[in-house]
């Protein structure tokens, strides 16, 4: 696992020992961000479910501005902790040991947006839906904002939740796919 391009590109990330962080294969990594391109550049992200750090950090080695990064688990913050440094993109993230459902009602409270969300949780929990439940009912995510949903291939997600609607589905060998949702714009009145 290694940031794949920009300021960092070539940094090698660390991730927990054991079996209860699963990163982003390099590849899926790569695919995902050629699909965003350009958008990622000054964007500010958030990464539930971080793990490793390695979407959020990817992010912020392509122009992100800014990274918030969480997860419960004081072995991934750990990870995150020295993968930021590692890359020298300390001085652009936040992580926050939380649990993310609460940490978005605070977020929202605070009045923070996000461009980006990425959402990573373990698979067969049905932790995207209710991502996407938490997402709506405490808005943080900027209008024309994405949510990218890695998820178990045999996951079934819909289509659009509230004002969610599905952008693109890909899938990757027999395990993974990734499910990207764009908020819907609001014009301007």
């Amino acid at each position: 696992m290694r940031i794949i391009t920009g300021s960092a590109r070539g940094a090698k990330l660390k991730a927990p020992k054991g079996q209860n962080t699963r990163p982003t294969a390099d590849r899926i990594k790569e695919s995902l961000f050629n699909i965003l391109g350009a958008f990622v550049y000054d964007k500010k992200v958030l990464d539930m479910f971080s793990g490793t750090g390695n979407l959020a950090l990817e992010a912020l080695s392509r122009g992100a501005c800014h990274a918030v990064m969480v997860d419960t688990a004081p072995e991934s913050i750990a990870a995150i902790k020295f993968n930021a440094q590692h890359t020298k993109l300390l001085d652009k993230a936040e992580i926050l040991k939380a649990d993310i459902f609460a940490a978005v009602k605070k977020f929202h409270q605070k009045k923070l947006k996000f461009d980006i969300i990425f959402c990573d949780p373990p698979y067969h929990k049905n932790l995207c839906l209710q991502s996407l439940k938490i997402l709506h009912e405490y808005p943080v995510l900027n209008s024309g904002g994405l949510i990218i949903m890695e998820h178990a291939a045999e996951d079934v997600l819909p289509d659009s939740y509230e004002e969610f609607s599905l952008l693109r589905r890909q899938k990757y060998g027999s395990t993974t796919q990734i499910s990207i949702y764009r908020t819907t714009v609001k014009s301007e009145e």
